[in-house]
Formats: C-alpha cells, structure tokens, sequence
C-alpha cells in the first residue's frame, strides 16, 4: 500500500533531500514551503510515476496552515507520515544583545508552525488510529551552546513536544520519534547570519559535515520500520563532532 507523507520546509536541505528519497521509494508526497516557485520545481523533477500535491504556506500563519492543510485533494487526504522539518535560526548573538525580531521568528517557525502543522493533520490519525510523526529537532535541543540561547530553547521546546505527544497519542496506535541531527551542511548557516556566506562557510571548515540525505536516510529508516517499533529519539552527528561544542577538526 502506498503511503502519503506531508513534509514541511520541503524546498531545501533536509525536506528536500527526504522528499527526493521518499520519490525514489514510492510514497505519495506532500510538498510544504513558503517558495511557490521552488516547490513547483521539485514537483517537476521527481515527477514521472510519483504523486506529488504542493502546497505554499508560512507555518507561521496559523490560518493559512489550516486553509492549506483543509485543501488537500481526497487522493492524498489520508496522511500517513508527517514530517514537521521546517525551522529556522536567525543570529548568534548573546541574549543581552539578542534582536527580538529574530527571537519571535524562531520561536514562531520552530516551535508554534510544528504545533500548528501538527494540530491540522493529527485528528485524522486519532479518527484512524493509525499514524506516524517525526519532529526534526537539534542537537541544540539537547544541549545549550555559547549565544544559542533562544534558538536552544526552542530546539528543547521541540524535544519536550516530541515527548508529549508521543505520550498523548500512545492510546491511538501512532508513532512519534525525533532526529536531531548536529552540524548538517544546508542553508541553516546562510540564514542565521543572513545571508553572510563568508562566515556561513566557516561554519564547516576543517572537518565533513553531515550532508541533507544523511538526515533523510535517518527518517526513512524511522518510518519504515515494522509497525510494532517506533524509535523514538536519535540524535545523529558527524564524526568530527562529540557535543554541540567540541569538534576534532583534523578529521
């Protein structure tokens, strides 16, 4: 049986990378992202045999999730595996100096757009009793790091969600579990120092980061195992890198 999965922040890096992989093994996908244009191109490649719906939205709005999510064709209405990756950093800055605008941002993509997402598509699992989510969380939600500040708390924020749901919809038959990678090589950096490219770049000088498909493969291992197992929490890292700072940068 083919099985529908809804990926958030599916126009770059890790949502990308899953929605590629989960074309090439035959799901039927959900494509989420503010960038029509971007959205409507990765429709165009992994076209061919895959079903494909997008759908254009800021899980911020509250409203457009719900009107986007309520829109969904019948052929893809059953949402099977939801993927809550879209989230975002914006500057490295300690909090005495932190830019408030960036704090609302973070805490409004990463924590209030996952609740959002998730508040429209989990009734229909509840109804079925059958489901399974899969919250990308960090590294930094599992350990503060000098000027992580707000964006850790909303990565923690991330994790002790993860948790509750997965006790709140234990009763229904449907699985939760995180990945939390660590240094990923994406657009994370270019956003967090805005566009900054020099300083994005150092980011991952002088040792091999984890690249987006690592990450995808990580998820669709998690949501094509048996349906008696569900893993719960990973936290997936490079090999340079022990903690969110201590790195071995010879590697």
């Amino acid at each position: 049986m083919v099985k529908t999965a809804l990926i958030t922040g599916a126009t770059s890096g890790i949502g990308k990378a899953t929605a590629e992989l989960f074309a090439e093994k035959g799901f039927r996908l959900i494509l989420c992202g503010r960038r029509t244009e971007r959205l409507q191109k990765l429709k165009e490649e992994l076209g061919g045999d895959t079903q494909i719906h997008i759908l254009s939205f800021d899980v911020r709005d509250r409203k457009a999730v719900f009107d986007a999510i309520g829109s969904i064709p019948s052929d893809f209405s059953k949402i099977d595996i939801l993927i809550n990756n879209a989230g975002n950093a914006y500057g490295l800055d300690p909090i005495d100096k932190g830019n408030m605008d960036d704090w609302d941002a973070m805490l409004d993509i990463n924590v209030k757009g996952l609740l959002y997402v998730s508040k429209a598509v989990i009734p229909q699992m509840v109804e079925r009793k059958s489901g399974h989510i899969i919250n990308i969380g960090s590294i930094a939600g599992k350990e503060v790091y000098p000027k992580g500040n707000v964006y850790c708390a909303s990565k923690y924020a991330v994790d002790a969600l993860n948790q509750s749901m997965r006790i709140d919809l234990n009763p229904y038959g449907i699985r939760v579990g995180a990945v939390n990678p660590g240094a990923a090589e994406t657009e994370f950096s270019n956003v967090r120092f805005k566009g900054d490219d020099e300083r994005a770049d150092n980011v991952y000088k002088g040792f091999e980061p984890l690249n987006p498909m690592d990450i995808a493969e990580t998820i669709l291992f998690l949501v094509t195992r048996p349906p008696h197992v569900n893993i719960a929490d990973l936290v997936v890292t490079p090999t340079a890198q022990a903690s969110a700072t201590i790195w071995n940068k010879s590697l």
